[in-house]
């Protein structure tokens, strides 16, 4: 989108729904290294993650966009923080919440990593290559470990079975104020998506087929209320 017309919305969202409020978006996908050449990745396009950084930011929101890999380019105005690994975007994402009000993880995120990495590239040889991966931290369950209490926390669940049940299973594990679930072989590096979005209170809406820009602009709007709701269960 043109630079003038980005920041012509931006200043008609000054006064919207998240003005004053501080996002932090995770997009794209994670990679992990094999040796200096080769990595462990996945399909994600980062799509959703930005759009849903942008939305937030013509909402009037202050927004950090942590991003792994992505096909796209950043939104303007957007402060974004590039990451590699998983444990590097943890290590991002802890930063960025202490002064948050709300994180939007969006990232495709690797769950192992190879438990050694080769210096060199690795050669071909006779017969098959054996790689030993150790389990990657859970960026979202981590969280608990810090004093967040004000904390609204939007995760996002890729399956290809068992939509509903892995998603309210993911919602209550990690703690979740709203979980954003998709079948992950449709979805990912697509321009549309089809979405659940399931509440903590298990509400559950299923939105139709729609461009990932317009399913942004809905989790967004639902996001605004979970701060508001939020809000005045502090009496702020």
């Amino acid at each position: 989108m043109p630079k003038i017309i980005s920041a012509m919305q931006r200043a008609l969202g000054a006064s919207g729904p998240l003005a004053g409020k501080k996002l932090v978006v995770t997009a794209g996908g994670t990679q992990e290294p094999l040796d200096p050449v080769r990595y462990i990745g996945n399909r994600s396009s980062g799509k959703m993650g930005y759009a849903i950084a942008e939305e937030a930011f013509y909402a009037g929101a202050d927004v950090t966009l942590i991003s792994g890999a992505a096909s796209i380019k950043p939104p303007y105005g957007i402060e974004v923080v590039y990451v590699g690994t998983t444990r590097e975007m943890e290590q991002a994402v802890r930063g960025a919440v202490a002064d948050a009000d709300a994180l939007v993880m969006a990232a495709a995120v690797a769950d192992y990593a190879p438990r050694e990495v080769s210096e060199q590239k690795i050669k071909k040889s006779e017969g098959g290559l054996t790689i030993d991966l150790e389990q990657n931290p859970d960026i979202l369950a981590g969280l608990s470990e810090m004093s967040l209490p004000n904390l609204v926390r939007v995760g996002f669940a890729a399956e290809t079975q068992n939509l509903l049940d892995n998603a309210k299973q993911k919602l209550d594990k990690k703690k979740l104020d709203m979980i954003v679930a998709n079948e992950a072989v449709a979805s990912i590096g697509a321009d549309s998506s089809v979405l659940l979005l399931v509440n903590r209170d298990g509400n559950v809406e299923d939105l139709p087929p729609m461009p990932k820009s317009e399913s942004a602009r809905v989790i967004v709007e639902r996001l605004a209320n979970l701060l508001r709701q939020k809000a005045g269960a502090n009496g702020s």
